[in-house]
């Protein structure tokens, strides 16, 4: 009789025996969670993580060797950068085109002025704000490609500030590693940027949270996503109190006012793009861009902008009055004791 190998090793022999890894790390100013499903599990953590901090030093604002330090650095020059940044500055102008300036790179200056970039909180005056506002407007960047090399001049005085869309490109660059390894299914939170990675184990969706914004160690609902990004955008995650006025970190373009909405969240919702991007923007990095715009726009500008059919999402919105509001494409469950009202979109 011949004897049988032991199971795990036969296993091993067979399939090589996928595995399930989680790793977290602090990048981009958040802790960034990752699992994954694969043969090679260790392997494609450590290039996640590689990835991350790559990422970091290429768009950081705050650090001063990054090419995005060297671009605000210029002065006016043109400055080299790479496809990587000169994608984000596209994109970034596509949406702020679309959003009639809703979404905005060349705002740091203002943000500045708020403190938040360096958390040295403090209201800018009237004088500030007027001095600083004509410096904003991404449409005035030149961006140029030539041979494979890449471009871009912004004006004197502007500078730019990739926050609010580069955790998207992160999982952009996340699932692409995804892809290329074979992974199976998988897991990333960077923030309140998410990528849900082909379906869990016994086949279901990742069921992904929806923070309350009124209490943020609840739920308002939760998503139901297998393969595709949802990215939230809420004033609560980052704010001050000066006199006793709240005034939280994303800011109109328009005003240098943090956003006057009558949201509390956005939560956009796309499909992962479904080939390789290569170093190009995609889904991801349009779902962060997005969130920050529509929370800009307010529910009446973020419905209607929706309805226009410009881009392809669903959303969730939280609004102050106690609503929240679904789009029809999306699996969204909402939390029974959470004392919101809940609506469909259509």
């Amino acid at each position: 009789m011949k004897k049988l190998l032991p199971l795990f090793l036969l296993c091993l022999i067979l399939t090589g025996c996928a595995k399930t890894e989680t790793a977290t790390v602090y990048a981009m100013n958040t802790v960034m969670t990752f699992e994954v499903h694969a043969k090679n599990a260790d392997t494609v953590l450590a290039e996640m993580t590689s990835k991350v901090s790559e990422l970091e030093r290429q768009l950081s604002r705050t650090l001063a060797d990054s090419e995005v330090s060297a671009l605000n650095s210029a002065q006016g020059r043109e400055t080299p950068v790479s496809f990587a940044v000169w994608s984000l500055l596209s994109q970034a102008q596509a949406v702020a085109e679309h959003t009639g300036g809703a979404f905005d790179v060349t705002i740091a200056p203002v943000v500045s002025a708020w403190g938040f970039t360096e958390s040295a909180y403090r209201v800018p005056t009237e004088p500030e704000l007027e001095a600083l506002l004509p410096l904003v407007g991404s449409g005035s960047i030149s961006l140029a490609e030539n041979d494979g090399s890449y471009l871009a001049v912004l004006q004197p005085g502007q500078s730019v500030d990739l926050g609010g869309i580069a955790k998207g490109y992160a999982s952009d660059c996340l699932a692409d590693i995804f892809l290329n390894s074979g992974a199976e299914r998988g897991y990333v939170s960077l923030g309140g940027n998410v990528l849900a990675w082909g379906a869990k184990e016994d086949g279901s969706p990742w069921r992904i949270g929806v923070k309350d914004p009124k209490d943020t160690a609840a739920l308002c609902g939760v998503l139901e996503l297998e393969s595709a990004y949802a990215v939230t955008s809420g004033g609560y995650e980052r704010y001050f109190e000066e006199n006793g006025k709240t005034y939280h970190h994303i800011i109109d373009p328009a005003t240098g006012y943090p956003a006057e909405s009558n949201l509390l969240s956005v939560t956009i919702v796309m499909d992962w793009n479904g080939e390789a991007l290569e170093g190009k923007t995609g889904n991801g990095t349009l779902c962060d861009a997005l969130s920050t715009a529509l929370y800009v726009l307010g529910e009446e500008g973020a419905v209607d902008f929706w309805r226009s059919g410009v881009y392809d999402f669903d959303m969730v919105l939280v609004t102050a009055e106690g609503r929240v509001l679904s789009t029809p494409g999306i699996q969204f469950t909402p939390t029974e004791e959470s004392g919101y009202t809940y609506e469909t979109v259509s």
